[in-house]
């Protein structure tokens, strides 16, 4: 019996890892739920912008989707964690285990703790697992880094960056981080919570300190502008000289008055123009000590789409409750029929 999947969202995301669940074996769709009224009732072909109809019609009603027989639930429909909980908590309710990509739900214990705590229960309640994951956080600032520890007698100190090109990401994302933007917008951005950077800093660094059995004393964050020298422009935003092109947002762990973890993320659009060069790279002081870098930087949005649904045995094998990636087996891509990879129904 194939693995039975239900996917809340239909943008980039969403549709991304609808279309990949369809092309692996032993995997199909149940169900499809998009909060936009125009989607609702289309075929998941036409949606998805496929050459065939899959006789699978996408819904905005919420408790029906959820209705349908599935061991799993994707959700791709926000960030945060209490935007994302009423999903999550039909689905639970459901009977159906959830991967969530919302950022904030890769440790949500950080940020929401009373939520993770009612999550927790009611997953135990109903038997299922929920885990929170994607490229960053999920993969590249916390779980990779966690992996290569392995390797280690001992760890005193942690850092890592992650260096990406925000030019192929929309108007949206353009404004969360500032781009376009004059340095005084910037500040007053900043303050006002209208600018965030990158979410999910705190998450990261917390996973990693607990996988390691370190106990933080603090957990800071810097934002600042990356001020561009030159004309940049992509379809949503254009940036003169003098105009912020990025965010340059950095996470600090610190233990005894030294940050022992230290996450960057700079993100700007055509960082090329500058001469900097894109990739994720990571740096681990002990013994041995380990240097790591890919280049350029594993591509967020196929990486996101990519780590969510491979993920799908590992979370409908493990235990019952809200989980995190340090808890699971490693990601690995799924080649074969995902139906042998599944020890629980």
């Amino acid at each position: 019996m194939s693995v039975k999947v239900i996917v809340l969202g239909t943008g980039a995301m969403g549709s991304g890892m609808a279309k990949m669940i369809l092309e692996k074996e032993g995997m199909e769709i149940a169900g499809v739920y998009a909060s936009r009224a125009a989607k609702h009732g289309k075929d998941i072909g036409e949606v998805l912008e496929l050459d065939k109809k899959l006789g699978i019609k996408v819904s905005n009603d919420l408790d029906e989707v959820l209705g349908q027989e599935a061991d799993i639930v994707i959700q791709a429909t926000t960030s945060f964690t209490k935007e994302a909980f009423p999903q999550i908590e039909k689905a639970i309710k459901a009977g159906k285990n959830v991967i969530s990509i919302a950022e904030e739900m890769s440790y949500p214990g950080i940020g929401n703790p009373e939520l993770a705590d009612n999550m927790n229960k009611l997953a135990l309640e109903n038997n299922v697992t929920v885990l929170g994951t994607g490229i960053n956080p999920g993969f590249v600032l916390d779980s990779l880094i966690i992996m290569l520890t392995g390797a280690c007698q001992n760890v005193t100190k942690i850092k890592a960056a992650r260096i990406n090109d925000l030019s192929p990401f929309g108007a949206t994302v353009m404004k969360t981080q500032g781009v376009g933007t004059t340095v005084e917008e910037f500040s007053r951005g900043i303050e006002e919570g209208n600018i965030v950077g990158h979410i999910g800093f705190p998450e990261s660094i917390t996973l990693i300190a607990e996988a390691l059995g370190w106990e933080l004393d603090e957990i800071t964050q810097t934002r600042e502008p990356i001020i561009s020298k030159t004309y940049r422009e992509t379809p949503h935003v254009k940036v003169e000289p003098g105009m912020v092109a990025g965010c340059k947002h950095i996470g600090y762990g610190f233990k005894n008055g030294e940050a022992i973890i230290t996450l960057e993320h700079p993100q700007q659009i055509h960082p090329g123009l500058e001469n900097v060069k894109t990739g994720d790279y990571i740096w681990i002081e002990g013994t041995p000590n380990i240097n790591m870098a890919i280049k350029p930087e594993i591509p967020g949005g196929i990486g996101t789409i990519a780590t969510a649904v491979n993920m799908i045995p590992h979370v409908i094998n493990a235990a019952p409750g809200l989980v995190s990636m340090k808890d699971l087996p490693v990601p690995r891509a799924i080649l074969g029929d995902v139906q042998k990879l599944i020890n629980k129904r």
